[in-house]
């Protein structure tokens, strides 16, 4: 069955201070900056966006979703999100996030590969 799951849509750096880590992304690297915020920011890197996102730690060590410093996440768009977590759960493939609505209007899930890997799904 296809789950129309074909495009990486974007990838989730979690990083401990996204000032700097925004400088060297944008200042060093020279990527060219789409959005930024404290919570969350985005680089306009061709038809793969690349996002920063703050990293847990030591005191949110429980929050499902959140990865250390230094790791990443694949994220990938689909059409029905809800279709597509529920046929991977059919097939035993457990998420750390259901679908939740995120408040700027789209839809996300998180699941992890066989290693550990995020892979963010995002409808909307």
């Amino acid at each position: 069955m296809s789950l129309q799951i074909q495009k990486l849509d974007y990838i989730i750096i979690f990083v401990s201070d996204m000032q700097r880590s925004t400088g060297f992304y944008h200042d060093l690297l020279g990527l060219p900056l789409r959005f930024t915020s404290s919570g969350w920011t985005e680089f306009a890197t061709g038809s793969t966006t690349i996002a920063l996102h703050p990293a847990r730690d030591a005191e949110q060590s429980s929050i499902k979703g959140l990865s250390p410093a230094g790791q990443a996440q694949l994220g990938f768009h689909v059409d029905n999100l809800n279709s597509v977590y529920s046929s991977l759960q059919a097939q035993g493939v457990e998420f750390s996030m259901p679908p939740i609505q995120q408040p700027e209007g789209g839809i996300v899930a998180v699941l992890h590969d066989p290693d550990g890997l995020g892979i963010t799904l995002r409808q909307g």
